[in-house]
């Protein structure tokens, strides 16, 4: 492969590091809305961090993605907790969704089921984080790749 190859990988370092993490407890299903929901959150928290719109061979275009790489971890209820409180703690931005939330039915029910519980009593079920690499790996330890 030369240099001029477009095929060549993307082997950018991104400076930051978006990272979902899932409570370990939850049915697939669960961990897929979760996950969704959450990575609305962060593609949103910052201008740029979405790319261009996609476009195949014959033309059809597609939608923007996010720039960067995301992971997706586990970890149990205690973890995310503690993860949460380190990110406030660090002015980190959190994405959140409480157990509360797979019974809601729009947004305006989820600010308010999330609004009636002391941040301490929250019921987490996942958070999305997007900061500064080392920064986040110090948040989220204990969490673990998503298998």
């Amino acid at each position: 492969m030369d240099e001029s190859d477009d095929r060549e990988p993307d082997r950018t370092r991104f400076d930051t590091k978006a990272v979902v993490v899932v409570r370990d407890d939850l049915a697939p299903w669960q961990e897929l809305n979760v996950t969704a929901f959450l990575m609305s959150g962060i593609a949103t928290s910052e201008p740029g961090l979405v790319g261009e719109a996609y476009r195949d061979a014959d033309g059809n275009d597609y939608l923007p993605m996010l720039r960067q790489p995301v992971l997706v971890m586990t970890a149990s209820g205690e973890v995310l907790a503690s993860a949460r409180e380190k990110a406030i703690v660090r002015s980190i931005p959190v994405a959140l969704y409480t157990r509360e939330l797979f019974s809601t039915g729009h947004d305006t029910a989820n600010r308010a089921a999330v609004a009636a519980v002391p941040a301490a009593a929250l019921d987490l079920v996942g958070i999305g984080i997007l900061g500064p690499r080392n920064v986040v790996d110090r948040i989220l330890k204990g969490a673990r790749m998503h298998p």
